[in-house]
């Protein structure tokens, strides 16, 4: 290979981080590990002190870190910060793919896919779905969605990163999953912490309550598989055969949690809100439905 093939070849496989939170700087240094030359840009320059010895190279600006490479990583706060960020280097953006792996609204992803086009860029929106120590791992796996095409130009090179999951062009629909399940993730950790207070009332600790708790949390799969052969499919049809878990006895359930959180001085805020997807379901006469017909409340009218 002569130096301009190699110098070409180099340039195909670098990648540019901006961005070095916990999240950019295990990405960084997961692509290193995987061979690629890596280009850091951080507003705290001291943040990338750490990759930079373990081979990355620090840009001196956003517009020298963009033109180092044609696929460009954004790990930040917001959407915003990529505006606040690349505004002064639209100029190098032509041509380049930005693959914005920060957490925003499925809109504002759609938003940011058109600006970019604006400025000649492709645009993939993604969400990685493990913490930081867990990048790079076999249990990582990150959703995009964009443009096939481009999908299909950098799976390569992103697949370090996580196992890529592709849902489709829509630049929204990555940022939905995420949404979707951080809603999930979200919720169990305040339940997790109000069943903890709960059993804290009566003088367990939480070191032999949240096992217990843990281990619940774990069965739900488990227990949502073992009900239908492919879970989702009945929900898909408008089905909810009431034969196992009905709306009046989860909502009857659902009432003994408040009364039980009422009595022990805890926040109601989340028992509320669970016990009014099931009043909302019994007052529409779906009181002998399975638990599922909730949905119909969380969907909203229509």
């Amino acid at each position: 290979m002569n130096e301009k093939q190699n110098d070409t070849t180099r340039q195909d496989s670098a990648v540019t981080v901006i961005g070095l939170g916990p999240m950019g700087q295990a990405m960084t240094r997961t692509l290193l590990t995987a061979g690629h030359p890596v280009t850091v840009w951080n507003r705290t320059a001291g943040r990338a002190d750490g990759v930079v010895a373990d081979g990355a190279t620090l840009a001196a600006t956003p517009g020298e870190a963009v033109e180092a490479s044609d696929l460009v990583i954004l790990s930040l706060t917001d959407y915003q910060a990529m505006y606040d960020v690349l505004d002064s280097a639209t100029a190098s953006l032509a041509g380049r793919t930005l693959v914005n792996l920060s957490s925003d609204t499925p809109d504002r992803s759609r938003e940011a896919a058109s600006w970019a086009a604006g400025h000649d860029a492709a645009f993939l929106t993604g969400g990685v779905m493990v913490p930081a120590p867990m990048v790079g791992t076999e249990a990582a796996h990150v959703y995009y969605s964009g443009p096939d095409e481009v999908m299909e130009n950098h799976r390569a090179a992103l697949a370090p990163l996580g196992t890529p999951k592709h849902l489709g062009e829509d630049p929204g629909l990555a940022q939905m999953m995420y949404q979707a399940q951080l809603a999930v993730f979200l919720t169990t950790l305040s339940a997790l912490m109000h069943a903890t207070a709960m059993l804290g009332t009566a003088g367990m600790k939480a070191k032999e309550t949240l096992p217990e708790l843990l281990s619940c949390a774990d069965s739900i799969g488990a227990i949502l598989r073992a009900g239908e052969e492919t879970p989702g499919a009945a929900l898909d049809a408008g089905e909810h055969p009431g034969d196992l878990s009905t709306v009046t006895m989860m909502g009857a359930t659902s009432d003994h949690i408040v009364e039980t959180s009422t009595s022990l001085g805890l926040d109601l805020a989340l028992p509320l809100a669970v016990q009014a997807h099931y009043r909302r379901a019994i007052e529409n006469g779906h009181g002998s439905d399975n638990w599922t017909r909730i949905i119909d409340s969380v969907r909203g009218p229509h």
